[in-house]
């Protein structure tokens, strides 16, 4: 039988590539990296290891694989094919997406800016990011209004001579407090009275410019993630006209563009953080006895395995399915699909991740482990990119059309 998703020779090679990075160097590097944040006391550090982890990526072409425009450098993968290798690149989630220069939201913001920026943006900004040597946060989110309805969106952008004034707050800016970030790309009201997809528009604003005041962090259940995610005030923030992308009331467009992509990187990173937890769940299963038997040979363990491995298999073949749907037919038509990724895979990884946590014991709920840091950040991710239920009313609200067309199309 043809497979029905067929994977490109080029992403086999890639990924074979990967793989043997991720074991003979990402992993191992795991315990040194954990050293260095410590050593640093500071939980938003940039640890030497990972530039180490960045030059050897980038000599075994293992470099801006996200990127779906070929060119000097520059893979031009699809969708589906990326899709395997974002995958593996979960099993080390805080490591191996840096180190290929595949993070979010660097990613998504790398793809507005080749797609929607001007030369100079390009110039400024994006070369920089596809080089590795500057980060990027995007400010959407507002801790003030519903954010998943991107139309509540209230951060104001007031045009008068020559640009833009911002003034707003936003949270969740992942990425702000790296280090080494550098540009943001912030969403904003630049008419309040135009139809309501019309009314948001998107800026590139430098993290340093005036009037940008970075607050505060955000922990996630009690993890301060490396790169953050901030509660920044825009205070009287001058842009210049031409640094709003696409021109005035572009917002919502733009921001469509960029989820369709970054929803299918989220799910199968959470995937290849479910296949870890699998496997670490089997190797503790298998060496830990208790009431003078092997956890293994429970058959409630046994029921934990191969229901997870069921769960994962599922979401993998949904999270492909919608990745080829993207390539043939485009992210609007995917929608539907789009939207049942992110539902179900979060769910499906928390779940395969809890069962191994249990197995684990008291160490599960440790940093002994990356178990609990991988329960913590694929819990995030049914609120992240939209929370389920606004997807859930996504897909509703297709089939009920279908329905109702059908319906019509019999009277």
């Amino acid at each position: 039988m043809d497979d029905p998703f067929p994977i490109s020779d080029r992403s086999r090679a890639l990924q074979a590539e990967l793989a043997d990075f991720l074991d003979t160097r990402v992993l191992p590097a795991e315990a040194r990296y954990a050293e260095q944040m410590r050593k640093a006391g500071d939980p938003h550090h940039h640890p030497a290891v990972l530039e180490e982890l960045k030059t050897e990526a980038r000599s075994r072409g293992l470099w801006n694989l996200f990127h779906p425009h070929p060119g000097d450098g520059v893979p031009g993968l699809s969708n589906l094919d990326y899709a395997p290798l974002c995958e593996l690149m979960g099993h080390s989630p805080h490591l191996a997406p840096e180190a290929c220069n595949c993070a979010a939201p660097d990613t998504g913001n790398m793809e507005i800016l080749e797609s929607f920026g001007t030369a100079e943006h390009r110039r400024q900004w994006l070369h920089p990011l596809l080089n590795g040597e500057i980060r990027s946060a995007f400010a959407m989110t507002e801790p003030d209004v519903a954010s998943s309805d991107a139309s509540n969106i209230a951060l104001t952008m007031t045009p008068g001579p020559g640009g833009y004034r911002l003034d707003g707050r936003k949270w969740f800016a992942s990425n702000a407090l790296h280090p080494r970030c550098a540009v943001l790309i912030v969403m904003g009201v630049t008419d309040p009275h135009a139809h309501p997809h019309r009314r948001h528009s998107m800026a590139v604003v430098p993290v340093d410019a005036a009037g940008v005041t970075i607050q505060r962090n955000l922990p996630v259940f009690g993890y301060h993630d490396r790169e953050g995610h901030a509660v920044i005030e825009f205070d009287g923030v001058r842009v210049p006209a031409e640094d709003i992308l696409s021109g005035p009331g572009e917002g919502f467009a733009i921001g469509q563009a960029r989820l369709g992509p970054g929803r299918i990187h989220h799910c199968m990173r959470a995937i290849g953080m479910a296949e870890r937890a699998l496997e670490s769940m089997c190797r503790r299963a298998d060496t830990r006895v208790v009431f003078g038997n092997r956890l293994a040979d429970q058959a409630n363990i046994q029921d934990w395995i191969a229901e997870s491995r069921i769960a994962i298999e599922q979401a993998r073949l949904l999270t492909y399915r919608a990745a080829h749907l993207m390539d043939t037919i485009g992210n609007r038509a995917a929608a539907t699909e789009i939207a049942a990724i992110k539902v179900a895979v979060p769910a499906a990884a928390l779940a395969v991740i809890d069962r191994a946590i249990q197995v684990h014991g008291a160490g599960g709920v440790t940093d002994d482990f990356p178990l609990a840091a991988f329960w913590a950040h694929v819990r995030a991710l049914r609120i992240a990119d939209g929370p389920d239920e606004v997807h859930k009313r996504t897909i509703a609200r297709r089939e009920l059309r279908k329905h109702r067309e059908a319906a019509d199309a019999r009277d």
